[in-house]
This record gives C-alpha cells, sequence and structure tokens, in this order.
C-alpha cells in the first residue's frame, strides 16, 4: 500500500513511520522542510514540499493528514485556523487532483472544546463533511505516547526516573484517555484497507488498566455500600409503598443482557402493572406504568436494587444500560461494536445524552464511544449529571398501545 502523510515530522508521525514501513507501507511525506523528513525516514521514502503533493501523490492508497497546531502550543484563533482548518482544505484540493481516494484526518477527542484548538479542529471536521468524491475518515486520537517517548501534560513524565514512567502513564491514563502509538498505526492501516466507518476514536480503552479497573470497583462497591448500610430503611418503605401500591411484588427480575452477552437477572423496583409484556421500555405504554411507579422512575430510585448486581460482578455504576434478550437489533450492535466487552451499567454515556433504546443504531454507537472514551472522571461527570437529574431514561411510549415491566 502507498500513503501519504502530512506533518510527520511531528511527534506522531516520528513513531509512526516506522511502524507502517515495517507493515509494509511504501511512504511519501509531505512538509515544509522535506530535506529534514528525508534525514528522519532514511532512504527509499520519497519526501516532498506541499507544492508537490498534487504531483507524487498520484497512485497513493490514501492520504493520512497529520499537519496540526496542536494545544500544546500557544497560538490566537487565527493562527489555529491557518493551520487546522485552512491548510486541511488546501490538503484535500491537493489529495482530489492526485486522485487519491480515502483521506485519514488526524482529529482529537478535544474537537469541539471551547479553545482555539478544539474550534478550529471541529471546523475542519465541518469542511471534510462538505466535501465530495473523497472518502474521509475522522480519526480522533487521545493524546498519544510511545515507548517512554510524551508530549504535552504526559512530558511530565520525564521528570520520574524512566522504570517509573510506565507505571505512571498508567495512572494517569486511568484519569483521561491516551493511546500507544502502536494503536494509531492499527486504525490507520485498518481504514487504509478500507473499513465503512467515517469516524473512529482511537485510544487504549481501559483494557488491562488495573489503576482504572480499581477505581472504577472502589467507586462501585461504595456506592452500594452506601445504598445497603445509610439507605436501607428507604429501599424497605420503597417496597412495602410498590406492594400496598399495585397488585404483584415489590422487587422486579428481568432477564438482561450482560459482558460478552451472558445473561443475568436484573433487580428493581416494579413500576408497571403485573403482567406487562417483555419488551423494551420504549415500546410499553404509559398506561402500564403505575402512579408510583411514574415517580420512582423520575427520581431513579427504582434502580437502587441493582446494588444487588454491583455486588455480584454483574453491573457497574457507569456503563452501557443492559438491555433484553429480544432487542437483538441492538444486542447485534453492540457486539460488532465492542461494546458487550464490558459490564454494563446502572447509568451511562448515552443516558445522560437522552439516547434510550428505542434507536438502537445511535444507541450502540455512543456506547462504543464511552468504551473508548472512558475513564475515571469521565464516570464521575456522568455520576455527577445523573445525581442531579440528567438523562430521562428509558422513555414508556406514550400511545395508546400495549405495555412491559
Amino acid at each position: 500500500m502507498r500513503i501519504v502523510i502530512t506533518g510527520a515530522s511531528g511527534f506522531v508521525g516520528r513513531q509512526l513511520v516506522p511502524i507502517l514501513r515495517a507493515a509494509g507501507a511504501e511512504l511519501v511525506l509531505v512538509g515544509r522542510d522535506p530535506d529534514a523528513m528525508t534525514d528522519m525516514a532514511g532512504p527509499g521514502v520519497e519526501t516532498c514540499g506541499y507544492d508537490a503533493l498534487a504531483e507524487l501523490g498520484r497512485g497513493a492508497d490514501a492520504l493520512l493528514h497529520l499537519a496540526v497546531l496542536n494545544n500544546d502550543r500557544p497560538g490566537s484563533e487565527e493562527e489555529f485556523r491557518a493551520v487546522n482548518v485552512t491548510l486541511l482544505g488546501e490538503v484535500v484540493e491537493a489529495a482530489r487532483t492526485a486522485g487519491i481516494s480515502t483521506l485519514l484526518n488526524a482529529t482529537t477527542i478535544k474537537v469541539g472544546t471551547d479553545t482555539p484548538y478544539g474550534r478550529s479542529k471541529a471546523e475542519g471536521e465541518a469542511l471534510l463533511a462538505s466535501v465530495e468524491g473523497l472518502r474521509v475518515v475522522n480519526l480522533r486520537f487521545a493524546a498519544v505516547y510511545g515507548d517512554d517517548t510524551y508530549r504535552g501534560t504526559l512530558a511530565h513524565l520525564y521528570k520520574l526516573p524512566a522504570p517509573l514512567r510506565p507505571t505512571a502513564r498508567q495512572a494517569l491514563g486511568a484519569l483521561r484517555p491516551t493511546v500507544h502509538v502502536s494503536r494509531v498505526a492499527e486504525a490507520v492501516l485498518r481504514h487504509v484497507q478500507g473499513t465503512e466507518a467515517r469516524k473512529e476514536i482511537v485510544t487504549d480503552t481501559q483494557s488491562g488498566n488495573r489503576f482504572y479497573a480499581a477505581g472504577a470497583r472502589i467507586i462501585d462497591y461504595g456506592f452500594a455500600l452506601t445504598v445497603i448500610l445509610l439507605l436501607w430503611w428507604l429501599l424497605i418503605l420503597v417496597w412495602l409503598m410498590v406492594r400496598i401500591g399495585s397488585p404483584g411484588p415489590g422487587i422486579f427480575a428481568q432477564e438482561r443482557v450482560g459482558r460478552k452477552g451472558h445473561s443475568f437477572t436484573c433487580y428493581k423496583f416494579r413500576t408497571m402493572q403485573t403482567g406487562t409484556a417483555q419488551r423494551g421500555t420504549h415500546e410499553i405504554a404509559a398506561a402500564a406504568v403505575t402512579p408510583l411507579g411514574a415517580v420512582l422512575r423520575r427520581a431513579k430510585i427504582d434502580e437502587l436494587p441493582q446494588v444487588v448486581n454491583i455486588l455480584r460482578g454483574e453491573l457497574s455504576l457507569v456503563g452501557p444500560r443492559p438491555c433484553l434478550p429480544v432487542q437483538t437489533e441492538l444486542v447485534e450492535a453492540r457486539r460488532v461494536r465492542g461494546v458487550l466487552d464490558i459490564r454494563p451499567g446502572i447509568t451511562g454515556w448515552a443516558q445522560i445524552q437522552d439516547i434510550d433504546m428505542s434507536a438502537p443504531v445511535r444507541l450502540a454507537e455512543t456506547d462504543r464511544d464511552y468504551v473508548a472514551l472512558r475513564s475515571l472522571l469521565l464516570d464521575l461527570r456522568i455520576i455527577l449529571a445523573t445525581a442531579t437529574g440528567g438523562g430521562r431514561g428509558d422513555r414508556v411510549n406514550q400511545a395508546p398501545t400495549e405495555s412491559a415491566g
């Protein structure tokens, strides 16, 4: 495969070029100083300035656009736009002239943040959305690091002795997403070879991060034990009110899809009439909800019995909401996007954005983004948003049709 790379002399490019070459890619490096890139890449790699991109890029399978003014550099709004928007537009036109079919735009998980950097990257993505005749993929990277090579806030790791840096990096990665350059290379090669995706958030996820795993379980067990030890009286009171308020049990047990697709029994206070059909909540008529149930759902108190599921290791406090086995479209959409690789949760990233199971593909895509972006700080943000009323949960069908508990 033949790949044109702009901005290859930057931090990411210097680490990425050897990996891509080792994978058998033929590279053309484009930048403001071609001679410096020749020294960096070594013999056998073509280099050129931006003025020759359209000519030397002919026959390339893809163009990877790494040229960027990063947020660790000072700059005015105009300076960020000049690199992250104007230059991007010029590269797009050169790629089209060269007949390159795929443009991989290296962008950031901070796109859209209220900074000159975040705004300029969002404007760049908006520009690409209007491009025709070119397959565009936005690769949103977390903070990139290599084998004992760091940049930005991660550069503070250089203050530590070398043997301590990997452990410290993993601890920082539990708080905010990071990504090793090898994962960046994997994403680039995957999209050069062709996928349907038009956006990918590229991070280490939190797979294997023991600091995140420990922090998340402390949050889970802390929440569960707090509810049991301090709110036991509320649990008993609500159970009695549900039993008295309408015929049926106080606790509603329902099969849900958990981690790796395995089913488990999920517990909630019953909020619907006994005999309600086993369907997604959005398919249930509002008339099926009891008067007390409506209050419990609005206050999210109906979820409290799920502390049992947390203690059994079936749920986390934060994660994708578990669905019913009969919701096969959502189960499959989550499976192919890797969402089933993690524990489901009582509340989640999609829920505080008011995305429910009535839109299975959109929900699965949002859940996939959470899997990539999750960190202890994001989880705490979701918990705070939920506690302060964010997210309405799965909404029942307001039409007068059949009802689910």
